[in-house]
């Protein structure tokens, strides 16, 4: 697919990305994804660290998170990359940044400076505390955020240290509330014609998703704690081990539970004073899972599967990278995407989210490969630079 094949509801929106690492790329990413040009600025030479993130020798991760993206190469630690990039901007709809607060406004490019040039930009800002408070100059990482958004508390084995998911959370939600804001800020936008700032922190993003963690606490001084696998008073909602594996059921409504007791020919369960509500499951949740798992262990994976689907307990197994190539449903949504690429021959990847039925996103080119890849091209048809004067800013270092 190529950019004339933009079918995105962004398509006609310009995006400067400045950010490195996760948190500002997958941002840009996501507006990509749904059409916007993806203009990013690397540092010359080595580029994003990301590019040589992942396992030894394959750094996949940079094929995921810069997909979609132009890459041009600045200093913006010198006075004349800084211009160039002030320049984009310029031309630019939304700028995204992960830099520390304070970096934008040390180079020049406060966002008073940039609106007097371009009034209807909108810049979303990431950064681990946000742009105001007594925090605001920290360095915050995701794995920060997660901490102090409450997330990292509860997460875990209780006898065992805090954990941490799989993948880098605190990063992804802030990149995502950084694109929900500039969606939002578009919209005011085309009412308004002005732009304004999306302050994206990455430590409020999640505790965004926190729920009711402090409410609880407010009304009656109850503080979530590590639970393992469960989630205390919801139940039963688990992985049950299998002869052969392990399989996941989520039977805590009322009416679910009654069918998960008639897969289990135990129909009396559904009417037994421990677990006839959903408040007693809670109280019973140990037992019930413990009674759950005797007769689990007594199926396959396969055989529990059938009889979830027959009695239409909501239910699934664990997934691996393998079991989503070979599923039918994947498949059928198009979830994984084949990419093009130069070095890697084609690279299977999540496809774009959410899907939109009449301007649906797409992946239509690869990451860039080299760190500059695009200057020619867009120093050009942006700001009208020559070969010549390309070259001699990148016989100076400035691209």
């Amino acid at each position: 697919m190529t950019q004339a094949d933009n079918t995105g509801p962004l398509a006609g929106i310009t995006v400067v990305e400045m950010g490195q690492l996760i948190a500002g790329p997958f941002c840009g990413q996501l507006l990509g994804d749904m059409g916007a040009e993806v203009i990013k600025i690397e540092p010359p030479g080595a580029g994003d660290p990301m590019r040589v993130w992942g396992r030894g020798d394959y750094p996949l991760w940079w094929e995921v998170v810069a997909r979609n993206k132009k890459a041009v190469s600045a200093n913006l630690r010198v006075p004349e990359g800084q211009a160039l990039a002030r320049s984009l901007i310029a031309k630019a709809d939304i700028l995204i940044e992960n830099f520390r607060p304070g970096t934008l406004e040390k180079w020049g490019m406060a966002p008073e400076a940039l609106h007097a040039e371009n009034p209807g930009l909108i810049i979303v800002r990431v950064s681990g505390y946000g742009q105001t408070g007594p925090y605001a100059s920290r360095a915050g990482f995701g794995g920060i955020g997660e901490a102090m958004g409450g997330w990292r508390a509860i997460v875990g084995d209780p006898d065992r240290p805090a954990s941490r998911m799989g993948v880098s959370i605190g990063d992804s939600l802030a990149a995502t509330y950084g694109c929900l804001g500039a969606l939002a800020a578009l919209n005011h936008r085309h009412a308004t014609g002005k732009g304004q700032v999306v302050d994206s922190a990455l430590y409020e993003a999640v505790f965004q998703v926190m729920e009711s963690l402090v409410p609880e606490y407010v009304a009656s001084g109850y503080v979530r704690e590590r639970s393992g696998s469960v989630l205390p008073g919801i139940a039963p909602s688990n992985v049950y081990p299998c002869s052969d594996g392990e399989y996941l059921i989520g039977a805590n409504q009322d009416s679910v539970f009654g069918r998960l007791c008639a897969a289990m020919r135990r129909p009396d369960l559904a009417t037994d004073d421990r677990y006839v509500s959903h408040v007693a499951r809670g109280r019973h949740q140990a037992e019930l899972d413990a009674l759950i798992s005797d007769w689990t262990r007594t199926l396959t994976v396969a055989e529990l599967e059938a009889l979830m689907i027959e009695h239409g307990v909501p239910a699934g197994r664990l997934y691996r990278p393998q079991d989503m190539l070979d599923d039918p449903h994947f498949a059928a949504r198009e979830a994984i995407v084949d990419v093009p690429h130069p070095r890697w021959g084609t690279v299977k990847m999540q496809n774009v989210f959410p899907k939109l039925s009449a301007t649906p996103g797409s992946v239509r080119r690869p990451a860039p490969a080299t760190v500059g890849q695009d200057n020619a091209a867009v120093y050009g048809a942006m700001l009208g630079l020559d070969a010549a004067t390309l070259g001699e800013l990148a016989a100076r270092g400035i691209i």
